[in-house]
């Protein structure tokens, strides 16, 4: 098993949550791991992006070499643009159609989601809205993390455990909500595939 993900979003939208989940989901298989991130100009709204390397051997490098990402997990589409010449031909991108607008001269919406599509394997959901529907949208991140999921080669199950780690402290009702979120995402991928 080996998987090269990159993680992308802004500040502030859990980019590193979901790299702890994956990265305790992954220690759990025994799997090993290397994980490299970068952090914006600020905090909040900056560019956020992780490499993050599974493998049931060990792993040279943090950084995935470019045309080699099995997947980009992104929770902001234009993010997810940004780092299309790393996606391997045969690689997933899974994006937030749910802009974050925090430059005056962000591209529209249509175009971003235009590119997006001709990647021959893409999930584009709107994590935002079903995680307002869940109850938090600030959940969008699991969201996001779920529709990943059929394609990370890991059973679902795993990945719940590690949401029970990493927010267990935080009570019963946000484990509850994350791993809900973590479905749903799930059940949208699973049903969008090949009808996008």
């Amino acid at each position: 098993m080996k998987k090269d993900i990159i993680l992308a979003g802004v500040g502030g939208q859990g980019i590193l949550s979901i790299a702890a989940i994956i990265g305790t989901a992954a220690m759990s298989e025994d799997l090993y791991l290397k994980q490299a991130e970068v952090h914006g100009m600020s905090q909040r709204g900056g560019d956020v992006h992780s490499n993050l390397r599974l493998s049931d051997k060990p792993v040279a490098s943090d950084l995935i070499p470019k045309g080699q990402a099995d997947m980009i997990i992104s929770v902001e589409p234009m993010e997810s643009l940004r780092y299309i010449s790393m996606l391997a031909k045969d690689g997933w991108l899974i994006t937030n159609s749910t802009p974050h607008v925090n430059i005056t001269n962000y591209p529209e919406l249509d175009d971003i989601l235009k590119e997006i599509r001709t990647m021959p394997q893409h999930i584009i959901i709107d994590a935002d809205e079903i995680a307002k529907d869940l109850g938090n949208k600030r959940a969008a991140n699991m969201v996001i993390l779920g529709a990943a999921l059929p394609f990370i080669g890991m059973e679902t199950k795993i990945f719940h455990d590690a949401v029970r780690t990493i927010f267990g402290r935080k009570g019963e009702e946000i484990v509850k909500l994350n791993i809900d979120a973590l479905k749903a995402g799930y059940d949208y991928a699973v049903s969008a595939v090949g009808t996008d």
